[in-house]
């Protein structure tokens, strides 16, 4: 039996440690039969070629820093030696300075830093998509993820904000690739122990709320729940859904106390 994903081209970014989203998703979108390429930068480039052997097939490791231009020009030829387009994107990639924006640091937050983690976090799934975009064509997906930025989170501060401009970001692309066939969608995941999360201070005041209020109950160690999700999207199986947030918390969102 064939997958959900059988024969699409997917290219997953951030993927850093097998404890983060995307490792879970580049692994279950190979399990439904997509070909994985994978990407990150920096110091962590040797440590995300490390752990690609992980995966149930070792994917091709990219070099790629969303805020570097050379980097984005390059991204389609650096694609094409694997693979001739894709038929997916996802967007994992976050950062906001701890020390200085989270934590129950929001007031007085320093511009350059706040400037930084709005780059990262959401002007980057623009600049992504838009280097991605020769690649893709009508019945193309991207996919990011978000934690629930319609309220205002314990410890999250700056981060909480640059996700609000992530889902907005993420709208207006739903609004101009529409016409050309691309959907953009994101995923909402509750608290998880990925590596994003332990950067958090006080990150373990949200993971409490979720065990007494999550209707479905919480598991914060599985992230195969958020994979699906995230490969259900890129496959063929919402054909006519954009600009949505899918959260997959548990139905924590849904609860008034």
């Amino acid at each position: 039996m064939s997958g959900i994903l059988e024969g699409r081209r997917i290219l997953v970014t951030g993927v850093t440690m097998d404890s983060s989203i995307a490792f879970a998703a580049a692994k279950f979108a190979q399990e439904q039969g997509a070909t994985v390429l994978i990407s990150n930068f920096g110091r962590a480039l040797g440590i995300t070629r490390r752990i690609a052997k992980r995966l149930p097939s070792e994917p091709p490791v990219l070099e790629l820093d969303v805020t570097d231009d050379d980097h984005l020009a390059g991204l389609a030829d650096a694609v094409r030696e694997h693979v001739d387009g894709l038929d997916g994107v996802v967007h994992s990639i976050a950062y906001g300075n701890p020390e200085t924006l989270l934590g129950g640091k929001f007031m007085g937050g320093p511009w350059p830093d706040v400037a930084q983690a709005l780059q990262v976090s959401a002007y980057s799934m623009m600049s992504l998509t838009q280097a991605c975009r020769p690649l893709m064509s009508s019945g193309s997906s991207v996919v990011g993820l978000t934690f629930d930025a319609s309220v205002a989170w314990p410890a999250y501060d700056w981060m909480g904000v640059a996700k609000a401009g992530l889902e907005s970001c993420a709208r207006y692309l739903a609004r101009d690739l529409g016409p050309e066939g691309i959907r953009v969608n994101l995923v909402s995941a509750g608290p998880l122990r990925s590596l994003a999360a332990k950067a958090i201070p006080g990150f373990s005041d949200l993971e409490d709320m979720w065990g007494t209020r999550a209707p479905l109950g919480w598991d914060n160690t599985d992230l195969e729940p958020t994979a699906k999700a995230i490969c259900a999207l890129l496959s063929d199986l919402f054909p006519a859904t954009t600009g949505e947030i899918v959260h997959v918390d548990g139905g924590f969102h849904a609860m008034g106390a």
